[in-house]
Order: C-alpha cells, then structure tokens, then sequence
C-alpha cells in the first residue's frame, strides 16, 4: 500500500505509522527522520537542510522532495510505503503524484487522523516537554490548518478518516479495518 498520513501535530501520526508500517509490512518515511539522517551523514541535501535549519527556517519544497524522491527509489518502498509528514501542501502532492504516476503507480489511501484541537493540546502539554506551550502547540495546529489540511480536499476522493481519540491499540485497528475495506 501507499499511504499518506495527514492529521495536526499531536495527532499520533508518528506512533501509528510505526505501528501501521509493522503490520502492511511498508516502510515508514517520516521527513523528520530524512532531514536527520541525511545531516548525520553530512550528505549535500544534508548539508543544506542544515543551513536553512540554523537560519531558523523551513526547509524549501525542492529540497523535501529530493529527499523523498530518493528514499522512495530506494528497493523497500518499491511495493509501498507510509508517507509521514509528506507531503505538506497541495504543490508538494502534485509532485508526489508526479513521482508515483512516472513509475505507473498511485497513492491508494490518505489516512486522516482527525482529533479537536483542545484534545491535541491536552495530549501534547501532559508530555511535559520544554517545546510545548500551549500558544506553540496552538500556533502549530493553525499552520497545520493554513498549509496542511488543504491536502484533505486535494486528495478528497481518496481520504480515509480516522477517530485519533482513544488508546494507541483502538486507534491502530480503526485505520486496519478501514485499509481493509478499501481491498
């Protein structure tokens, strides 16, 4: 299967692609974890994300699909994969479709991880991490709003929601079911 994961952050996106990716036996491509890898081994897009990073800001377009562009050559996504994080706006889903659509394939599901923005702030704030105030973590669930939920009508015909309230386990079994049903 392809797979993209879309939901705010807090969601629990990262906990169920891990967790997805095991049972569809697909790798997990987080952007997070490409961005990181590539820096730790000092590659050219490694290097440039760096600078933007220590500038403070976004990596552009270009280079995120780059990165994903050749993780996605590489042999363990050739029969599928669970997008996390990518892509993040409708111009980078028009790429991606680009890339999937030169290899004769398609995306065959976008798993909406839908949660209230007051559960999300809650869940993220009893983590107790430095980073998560709650004017960030709202902040942050607005630029999700602005750039990233648009993709939900851009790949409206494919979307699959899921109710991302409950334990890790319930919420897994919905999205299994759910993939199941599209078969």
């Amino acid at each position: 299967m392809r797979l993209v994961l879309v939901g705010p952050p807090g969601a629990g996106k990262g906990t169920q692609a891990e967790i997805l990716s095991n049972k569809l036996g697909v790798p997990h491509i987080s952007t997070g974890d490409l961005f990181r890898a590539h820096i730790s081994q000092q590659t050219d897009l490694g290097k440039e994300v760096q600078e933007y990073l220590d500038a403070g800001e976004l990596v552009p377009d270009e280079v995120t699909n780059e990165m994903v562009r050749a993780r996605l050559a590489q042999g363990d996504a050739v029969n599928g994969f669970l997008l996390d994080g990518f892509p993040r706006n409708t111009a980078q889903a028009g790429v991606l479709s680009r890339m999937l659509a030169a290899d004769g394939h398609a995306l065959d599901a976008v798993l909406e991880f839908r949660i209230d923005e007051d559960v999300v702030v809650e869940r993220l704030l009893a983590r107790g991490r430095t980073d998560d105030k709650e004017d960030v973590i709202r902040h942050r669930q607005q630029v999700y709003r602005t750039e990233t939920a648009p993709l939900l009508d851009y790949y409206a015909d494919i979307v699959v929601t899921i109710d991302a309230v409950g334990d890790v386990e319930e919420i897994s079994e919905r999205a299994l079911r759910a993939l199941r049903a599209l078969k």
